[in-house]
């Protein structure tokens, strides 16, 4: 055992400890928080123009603090990003994340010298939660690859700018360099195709023991590394023993990865966004992610069905329950006040407090009213692929409300490793899981308002193609599981197998 990981576990169970006599006490953090914050702030132009120094309490906060989403807050944005100092946050932010807006193009989300250390610390806690738990410590005497955007930065206005996990990139600790792959110059290569190419001439050979990355892009890489050697990645990799995901929901492509790596491997969700690391996975029994409550960030929720009434329920975290489908809401150490991300959450556990992310406010389908969101689609599809030799690739759900004939229906757009052998059965059983799930679309099937649902096959590579095709082949893009409207339906049914 090296020395590297005789430290690591007494360290980990430190950080463990401290951690969860956090979670214990979270309300009472919370509220110190948003008080600190607020103090913080108080002398900034938002600060100001939301009388920061007036309020004393939440309900004082909430009476002075709109809901957001970027669209709101660009103009205070546009003031930092134009150079001026004292804006959202004391001082200039230290970074701007450069993400893809879907309304209004480039989106620059402010890093602080208070808030870039969050993300960091985040990462390498939910890593040593792991150590503690599982005693586990192999993966630190291997190579570990993080597939991320690249490192090269821009700047405004004497700002850096860059992709997060580009950012990231920079504050890698000096104990992991050796192990840390690819090399710089590979991971600064844009084309994503060619950068998946020149990771594998990499590593195919090195002793791979940790791999992190969004999954839809680590399956491009372990497809890559099993076309050059003919191999199982476990086969190539005998070391590899822990997957670090982020972004979707690892379910849908569980069956799929055990199958190219030909064994299981334990694995790490996170929950990190831009605007701050929200959670990680703690434990490898419980259910659900460990809500970061002393990480910078004051969180609010609003239950997802009242988001758009005009006075919705905005609450704290004293007050959220269980089984909730929440919109969740940012106020930050990089200056984001009542932000909304666009992502909904759900409380599995209170004691500590542990979320599951169960889709995007946005991306949802309600053309007849039943408002189906992300994670009843995951779910009922892994109903049916857990434990059978079935395995898809990718997938995404769009309504028909217009069909040539008959009634209209929820069309779901399946890339397939291995299909079904009775592609009717598992159409109907899918459709019954969801009916399980949601009765408002069982109302609307029994009520023959819509029939069930229609699959599309795509051919394999066809997400790839679309993505490619769109400009967000690769880094942290990722497929919308829902939309309202037939936007992506249209353009995949071009790769309609």
């Amino acid at each position: 055992m090296s020395l590297k990981s005789i430290l690591a576990k007494p360290f980990a169970k430190s950080i463990a400890a401290k951690t969860y006599k956090e979670s214990s006490n979270a309300v009472k953090i919370q509220y110190k928080l948003l008080k600190k914050l607020i103090k913080q702030a108080q002398h900034t132009k938002f600060g100001k123009d939301h009388h920061f120094s007036k309020i004393n309490s939440y309900q004082d906060f909430k009476k002075h603090v709109p809901i957001r989403d970027y669209e709101a807050l660009k103009t205070y944005v546009e003031k930092a990003v134009d150079g001026e100092a004292d804006v959202l946050w004391k001082g200039k932010p230290l970074y701007f994340a450069k993400t893809s807006g879907t309304t209004s193009g480039a989106k620059y989300i402010p890093l602080t010298k208070q808030s870039m250390p969050t993300h960091i610390s985040a990462a390498k806690n939910s890593l040593l939660h792991y150590i503690n738990e599982t005693q586990n410590t192999d993966f630190l005497n291997g190579k570990m690859i993080f597939l991320q955007g690249s490192p090269e930065l821009d700047e405004k206005n004497g700002v850096k700018t860059g992709r997060l996990s580009g950012i990231s990139a920079h504050y890698v600790p000096n104990y992991l360099t050796k192990n840390r792959m690819p090399s710089w110059e590979t991971n600064c290569i844009d084309d994503w195709e060619k950068k998946i190419e020149a990771i594998v001439d990499e590593t195919v050979h090195e002793n791979m023991t940790l791999i992190s990355g969004i999954p839809s892009w680590v399956q491009m890489y372990f497809e890559k590394l099993i076309e050059r050697t003919g191999k199982k990645v476990g086969d190539i990799f005998p070391n590899f023993n822990l997957f670090v995901y982020g972004g979707v929901n690892y379910e849908p492509y569980r069956n799929k990865f055990e199958n190219l790596i030909g064994r299981k491997v334990d694995t790490i969700e996170l929950y990190p966004a831009s605007e701050g690391f929200i959670a990680y996975q703690d434990s490898q029994t419980a259910k659900g992610m460990l809500l970061l409550t002393n990480n910078g960030m004051f969180y609010e929720f609003i239950p997802a069905e009242e988001f758009y009434n005009e006075t919705p329920t905005r609450i704290s975290l004293e007050d959220v329950e269980l089984g909730v489908n929440y919109v969740i809401i940012l106020n930050t150490n990089a200056g984001l006040w009542g932000y909304n991300i666009g992502d909904t959450i759900e409380f599995v556990s209170l004691n500590p407090h542990r979320i599951i992310v169960t889709g995007r406010i946005k991306h949802f389908i309600s053309a007849f009213g039943e408002h189906v969101i992300g994670k009843e689609v995951e779910d009922a599809i892994n109903s049916q692929t857990k434990g059978t030799s079935i395995r898809v690739n990718e997938f995404t759900v769009a309504p028909q409300i217009s069909p040539s004939s008959g009634l209209p229906y929820h069309e779901w757009f399946i890339e397939f490793e291995n299909k079904p052998d009775d592609l009717e059965k598992f159409s109907g059983a899918v459709d019954n899981a969801l009916q399980q799930q949601n009765s408002y679309y069982f109302d609307l099937i029994d009520g023959k308002i819509l029939r069930p649902l229609k699959v599309t096959i795509i051919k394999k590579g066809g997400f790839n193609k679309y993505m490619k095709s769109v400009g967000k082949l690769g880094g942290q893009n990722k497929v919308p599981r829902l939309s309202n409207d037939r936007k992506i339906a249209d353009e995949l049914s071009k790769y309609e197998d």
